[in-house]
């Protein structure tokens, strides 16, 4: 029984794993299937255009890597189905165990109940019985009798139905694995078609290999001279961006200076109107304190003496006379008190002004020299904060491929020629605009020898930089925000539309991707 659970338990999880698995690799399947419609989309756009170029090479190696996973991803749900087959057919078998036992036990029912037909007669067998109590048992125990031949049949019945679920379950897991080799044939096919065209794009290279290496050459030299063109127009950048530095701090240093002395003065006029203020106040307040001494001491005397009185009174009686005298006794005292709170309010609102004066003085000394600056015109705005979005700038384009990443990198065709890039390269379909990163000014717009522009712009200390442009949208001295249109990407030598993106940190290139959000 325990080992018939567990196979059970074992049967139920492989049958989640495996479903939640196989659903898995097709919503995979199905997402790479997208990529690689879009691939040919782009593929056959470019086609006329890019006939032996490196961006179109890539995408070729791209769609063919695609499909290669898609066929991995097809292999591995192959062997799911191959492992769920096995597993039904373990499952089958041990079904057909169970039946063969169930209906050999029903079987051996039947026999008794034929052999013991006396037992048949239902009426005879109770009528027999000695007295009542036994004839009540002989009922029950034909009641239970019927019922385990009843139980019995159900559960041949329902065994069988699970029988047939179980086969019907392997034979759709044989009909998706005939349908899964099919599929994968197909996509054999298509992969071996893929690597023809595949070798073909690169035969042509090869045919063409001179041709192209005299253009990539060219090309590398034109990107030589355009880098000591940018390296000059940062180097009088940083050098302007350091005299004016310099001169703005010497200017600002003089501002600063002229408006502490402003402000110095300020504080002394504010310092010795509130002095004269203060010694007003204190003396206010020493009068008050004074005055409240003497209520205070006046208040005492008038009880000391209403206390005797009333003493006098108790041990003489009472008379008019005296009692008016504790009338105007009880009413000084009461004037006498009111004039002690009158004394103690007037010294709480001393002390409160003289509080209030401290506050308003160290207000008006801060408002003093914050106004003194501003008149001075000392500057308090943040620097550039290029650096602090790192990784969080824009692409420079909607859409498109990288096809050169920054540094030293093989050529990917011809072995023998290694490639400087200062930037990174990006392949994109014709008529793509390049967009600034980042708000900063136009530093340079410069014209190239192969006909296409360069486009500069510079933000604080760093720099980025948009090269092989067909035309252009800003000029020189302009402002513009992430975002603002720099130009039109141009056609490279070799059919493609590539744009050169570049960030300088001062004089030193660093690796866009490392900036931008890709």
């Amino acid at each position: 029984m325990i080992k018939k659970f567990s196979f059970l338990i074992g049967i139920l999880l492989f049958g989640l794993h495996f479903g939640q698995k196989k659903e898995q690799l097709q919503k995979q399947n199905a997402e790479l299937k997208k990529q690689i419609a879009q691939i040919n989309s782009d593929l056959a756009k470019t086609r006329n255009e890019s006939k032996l170029s490196i961006a179109y090479l890539t995408n070729v190696n791209k769609k063919l890597a695609l499909r290669e996973k898609v066929y991995n991803n097809t292999q591995k749900e192959k062997r799911f189905i191959e492992d769920e087959i096995y597993l039904r057919q373990l499952e089958i078998n041990r079904q057909n165990r169970e039946l063969a036992v169930l209906r050999k036990n029903y079987a051996e029912v039947l026999v008794n109940a034929y052999k013991n037909k006396g037992v048949q007669n239902k009426v005879t067998f109770i009528l027999s019985s000695k007295n009542l109590g036994e004839a009540l048992r002989r009922v029950q125990y034909l009641k239970q009798y019927s019922d385990y031949q009843d139980k019995k049949a159900a559960e041949i019945s329902n065994a069988a139905t699970q029988l047939k679920k179980s086969i019907a379950q392997k034979q759709k897991s044989a009909r998706d694995k005939e349908q899964l080799l099919v599929n994968q044939q197909k996509d054999l096919t298509t992969i071996n078609a893929e690597r023809a065209q595949k070798e073909q794009l690169v035969a042509e290279f090869k045919k063409n290999e001179s041709q192209l290496t005299a253009e990539l050459k060219q090309k590398q030299t034109q990107s030589k001279a355009l880098e000591g063109q940018i390296r000059s127009i940062i180097a009088e950048e940083i050098r302007i961006a350091k005299a004016e530095e310099e001169a703005r701090k010497k200017a600002e240093a003089e501002k600063i200076r002229l408006a502490k002395l402003a402000a110095e003065r300020e504080k002394a006029r504010i310092e010795a109107e509130n002095k004269a203020r203060a010694e007003a106040l204190e003396r206010e307040r020493k009068l008050a304190e004074a005055e409240a001494k003497r209520a205070a001491e006046l208040a005492a005397k008038r009880a000391e003496e209403e206390r005797k009185r009333n003493e006098e009174a108790a041990r003489a009686e009472a008379s008019a006379r005296d009692e008016a005298r504790k009338i105007a006794a009880a009413k000084a005292s009461e004037e006498a008190n009111a004039k002690a709170r009158e004394a103690a309010n007037k010294l709480a609102a001393a002390k409160a002004a003289e509080a209030a004066l401290a506050k308003k003085k160290e207000d008006e000394k801060k408002a003093a020299e914050s106004k003194a600056m501003t008149n001075f015109g000392v500057s308090t705005a943040a620097g550039n904060n290029f650096a602090e979005n790192r990784g969080k700038l824009g692409f420079p384009v909607d859409k498109g491929q990288i096809t050169h990443r920054f540094g030293r990198q093989p050529h990917p065709v011809f072995k023998n020629i290694v490639e400087e890039n200062n930037g990174i390269k990006i392949s994109v379909p014709s008529g793509t605009r390049a967009k600034s990163v980042f708000p900063g000014t136009v530093s340079s717009v410069l014209a190239n020898n192969d006909g296409t522009k360069t486009v500069i712009v510079k933000h604080g200390s760093y720099f980025t930089i948009y090269s092989n442009l067909g035309n252009v949208n800003v000029s020189k001295g302009q402002q513009v925000s992430a975002g603002s249109i720099v130009g039109t990407v141009g056609q490279d030598f070799d059919g493609s539309y590539t744009l050169d993106f570049q960030v300088w940190n001062g004089s030193s290139p660093v690796d866009p991707l490392g900036w931008v959000s890709y």
